[in-house]
């Protein structure tokens, strides 16, 4: 049976190879971070675990093009250590020269949980952008903007619709005859998010980066797709796996071609045949990264044009931290979650309450060791509390061997949450006074 990934539900995914297998996403393997420089914890430890195109990311860094960064906050409840995750790679990619875009999902948060854009402000502007600074966002290159303010958002969302038809969002989310209308558009909404950075007022055309959690899948996949269905080129291989440059339109097909021969011949690439009945340019010695940037040139050029083309965008997917309880982490279940502005003393009870992989007994536990793999609070390490690799691998030993007690662990990471959430606190009064700097 088919998977279905619903990004509105509370549901749990737990096989996430099984996830890239079925949904074509790839490995987010070392060869992706490597030579990055101060690659974030998240990133080395496994955490990402599959990407699309991230490669475009990784070759826009190191050679210093530019490139943008698209995320977005539902803002319909408190914000917590899980929404911390993705918050802490747009900050790490900002420091690697992203231009940062956040949109705050309200219309959104409307359509599909009912929350009015006046809650919806008032929650962004109190909950998650003061957390956003307080964790190190700056304000260069950033703009943080609501989905019902930016028209740009909304005039694509209703263009690219015109490619998308009823079949299509049914069978990616599941809608059927009494989804609500606003809720069907909310897809279209997330394609102009991501696609609207890429237009000239807002930075031009450039490789865009969308980390998310696997259940926001669908609308990567969508957007995705829709982007192919707008284009006039077709930059990859054939069936029979030869490469080249494909024109998708039937008008001015010979201008195209010479267009895309142009273009090829740019970047140095002489053994090229063209077939125009087939509507093609074969590339016989292009690499990899020569059609990627052909692909982009191209991009560029069909925008001149007068089309709607972009760079497909690229995704990263995080794994999701498991609630204190052993659940999902929700921002309606307070115990499933550690939020961002809870009290101390609470915070620390629900670490002391915290599932972990220890054994029922002492006894036991120095006997077998314990699992750090099904254990919350090594999760809270893993994630957020321990940047050194070697102190987190120092404690994964120390449990398997037994050497390591749960209570020791609890009283360590609540130690460390207190250190935290004091931090964030402090900071954030100072970033209630900076917040207009990131508004658009």
């Amino acid at each position: 049976m088919a998977i279905r990934i619903d990004p509105w539900s509370s549901a749990t995914y737990g096989d996430y190879s099984k996830l890239r297998e079925e949904f074509g996403i790839q490995e987010f393997t070392e060869e992706m971070w490597k030579d990055l420089p101060n690659t974030h914890r998240l990133l080395r430890r496994g955490v990402i675990f599959g990407h699309r195109d991230f490669h475009r990311i990784k070759r826009c860094i190191k050679s210093g093009k530019k490139w943008a960064i698209l995320t977005g906050l539902m803002p319909s409840g408190k914000m917590h250590l899980g929404h911390k995750m993705v918050i802490d790679e747009v900050i790490f990619y900002q420091s690697m020269g992203a231009d940062i875009f956040i949109g705050i999902a309200d219309i959104e948060a409307f359509a599909t949980r009912g929350i009015s854009l006046k809650e919806a402000e008032r929650i962004a502007l109190e909950e998650y952008v003061p957390n956003y600074i307080a964790l190190g966002l700056k304000p260069k290159n950033c703009q943080i903007y609501f989905q019902s303010k930016r028209k740009e958002v909304k005039d694509l969302a209703y263009l690219l619709g015109k490619k998308v038809n009823w079949s299509q969002l049914s069978a990616t989310y599941g809608f059927s005859g009494s989804t609500n209308m606003a809720h069907v558009f909310a897809p279209l909404l997330q394609a102009g998010d991501i696609l609207h950075v890429q237009l000239d007022k807002y930075g031009g055309v450039r490789p865009t980066l969308v980390p998310v959690g696997i259940d926001q899948d669908p609308h990567l996949r969508l957007c995705r797709d829709i982007v192919q269905a707008h284009r006039l080129f077709s930059v990859g291989l054939t069936r029979d796996g030869r490469k080249g440059i494909f024109v998708k339109v039937d008008e001015n097909v010979e201008k195209l071609l010479g267009i895309a021969e142009d273009v090829a011949g740019s970047i140095g690439l002489e053994k090229m045949e063209k077939i125009e009945k087939y509507k093609a340019l074969y590339l016989v010695d292009a690499s990899e990264e020569d059609m990627e940037r052909i692909d982009e040139e191209l991009v560029r050029i069909e925008s001149e044009l007068g089309n709607l083309s972009f760079i497909t965008p690229s995704s990263t997917y995080h794994m999701f931290m498991t609630g204190l309880n052993g659940q999902k982490m929700s921002s309606s279940v307070p115990e499933s979650a550690i939020f961002l502005t809870d009290p101390i003393e609470e915070a620390r009870k629900k670490v002391m309450k915290a599932k972990t992989g220890g054994r029922v007994t002492l006894e036991e536990q120095r006997k077998y060791g314990g699992n750090p793999e099904e254990c919350v609070v090594y999760q809270l390490f893993l994630y957020h509390l321990i940047e050194s690799d070697k102190e987190l691998e120092n404690i994964y030993i120390s449990c398997k061997n037994g050497d390591l007690i749960c209570g020791d662990c609890k009283k360590r990471a609540a130690e460390a949450i207190e250190n935290l959430l004091m931090d964030l606190k402090e900071k954030r009064e100072s970033a209630k006074e900076s917040i207009r700097d990131f508004m658009s």
